[in-house]
């Protein structure tokens, strides 16, 4: 995959399987593989049936090279030195509408009534500079690291905790589990 192009396929074997590149199906598919109701299994089945339009034709035994295929795509053919490692710092789903700000504010319009390739809605996500998401993101990034917050980020930390701090996305057993915890001490 080259990043010049916008690709509307994935090589599978020796064929081309159309691909659904519209961002909001990018975005759901990395919210399923952030969801920990989720088995692996699941997951790779939900993908291979969301971005592939025609996910039925793809032999099974060419499902895991579907599979590495997709996660190319979704990480925008970024070469692995590119990608990030570390903590998590962002949430696509609990951070979506500061994120879909930034990005209009880079792209010059409101992308949410438009389809978008998903190569382009990644770069301008990568492009945000100032702003709300990117002061949330230095934030979460200084406390990860055990660094010391300015002034101003401590009283914006302060003022905006629910806004700052990552929620944890807890499966429906440990749900459960808690509530029969607090049960016993109510």
């Amino acid at each position: 995959m080259s990043p010049w192009d916008l690709p509307s396929s994935l090589r599978v074997g020796e064929e081309e399987y159309a691909i659904r590149t519209d961002y909001r199906v990018a975005l759901y598919l990395l919210g399923i593989f952030a969801d920990p109701e989720y088995e692996p299994d699941e997951r790779a089945a939900i993908c291979l049936r969301v971005l592939y339009r025609d996910w039925e034709s793809i032999p099974p035994e060419q499902y895991q090279q579907a599979l590495e295929q997709a996660a190319a795509f979704l990480d925008g053919a970024l070469p692995p030195a590119g990608r990030r490692t570390g903590p998590r710092l962002m949430d696509w789903e609990q951070d979506g509408a500061m994120i879909v700000s930034a990005v209009n504010r880079v792209m010059g319009r409101d992308v949410r009534a438009e389809p978008l390739h998903w190569w382009t809605f990644l770069a301008a996500y990568m492009e945000i500079g100032e702003g709300l998401f990117a002061t949330v993101l230095d934030i979460r990034r200084k406390r990860a690291k055990g660094g010391k917050l300015e002034k101003y980020e401590a009283e914006f930390l302060r003022e905006n905790r629910p806004l700052v701090e990552l929620r944890r996305r807890d499966t429906a057993a440990e749900r459960a589990r808690r509530q029969e915890l607090d049960k016993l001490f109510v």
